[in-house]
């Protein structure tokens, strides 16, 4: 009788085989869908944990690149003359995109990185540690964009119509950090060392993007390198929707939906195709 017992709940179990899933891209995504209420429960917990002890709480995510807006205003504004129409709003901008592609695919890194413990432990789909990290930094720029409005309207920056299409230029930046996140976390599994050298990445990677002065500043010849810097022209996307209240061209549509897409798909293809090996090399 034990026996039969014995062999009924080997029947029942299931066991994870990773050589038996050839597509690994459409399974991930398909459990990361199922596996969605814990994204949701990390994505709360995250956002609880950052704010619980601070005095002012969820405020420093719109203070923080109002602060950094001022010294940026004042440093290129006053010392280094940059001679701009509504220079803080257009920082402001500029500011909030990078921000929030920094932070979430540094994030998503070290999570992969560092989190290998529990791969170890359990089975869940390696995906939702990045997939969560992004969702928390979309909740962190929908309330940064609260500074933003008030610097436009302090400044007198028209509000545009535009402003509407907003949701399609934050999804953008999400798909591209999303990707730039599962691709280094894969070469993170192997190479721990990327994640301190993605933060010198980051720092060039910010002044050679458009960020704290106009691209149109720049000598011609410069201006055509920076075409490969696809965070020109997500920021370039942003902005027009916000600051300078335009409706994108076909071109810059085509190049920003290319550039996130693009490294979306590549970025989940490598991460899913390496992800059974996360519990053996963390």
């Amino acid at each position: 009788m034990t026996t039969i017992t014995s062999q009924k709940s080997l029947e029942d179990t299931q066991i994870y085989d990773s050589s038996k899933h050839n597509n690994r891209p459409l399974l991930e995504l398909k459990e990361a869908w199922q596996y969605r209420d814990l994204v949701f429960f990390l994505v709360r917990r995250d956002i609880t944990a950052r704010y619980k002890r601070s005095v002012l709480g969820i405020a420093w995510t719109m203070l923080n690149p109002l602060g950094m807006m001022i010294v940026l205003s004042i440093v290129f504004s006053q010392v280094f003359r940059v001679a701009m129409e509504n220079y803080p709003a257009y920082v402001l901008s500029g500011i909030i995109a990078w921000t929030f592609f920094s932070q979430t695919s540094a994030s998503s890194i070290s999570v992969m990185v560092w989190g290998g413990d529990l791969f170890q432990r359990i089975y869940i789909p390696r995906s939702i540690f990045a997939i969560s990290t992004i969702m928390t930094g979309v909740v962190n720029l929908i309330l940064s964009l609260i500074p933003l409005l008030a610097v436009m309207l302090v400044t007198k920056v028209p509000l545009s119509f535009t402003i509407l299409l907003a949701p399609v230029g934050m999804l953008f930046l999400a798909m591209f950090s999303l990707g730039i996140g599962l691709l280094l976390s894969t070469v993170g599994i192997y190479f721990a060392d990327i994640v301190e050298m993605y933060a010198i990445i980051l720092t060039a990677w910010m002044y050679l993007t458009p960020i704290i002065y106009p691209l149109s500043i720049l000598p011609e010849n410069v201006q055509g390198w920076l075409q490969f810097n696809p965070m020109v022209h997500l920021i370039e996307f942003f902005r027009s929707l916000f600051f300078y209240g335009e409706i994108p061209t076909m071109e810059m549509w085509l190049i920003s939906f290319g550039i996130s897409i693009g490294t979306l798909l590549l970025g989940w293809l490598v991460f899913t195709e390496k992800s059974d090996e996360f519990a053996y090399r963390t």
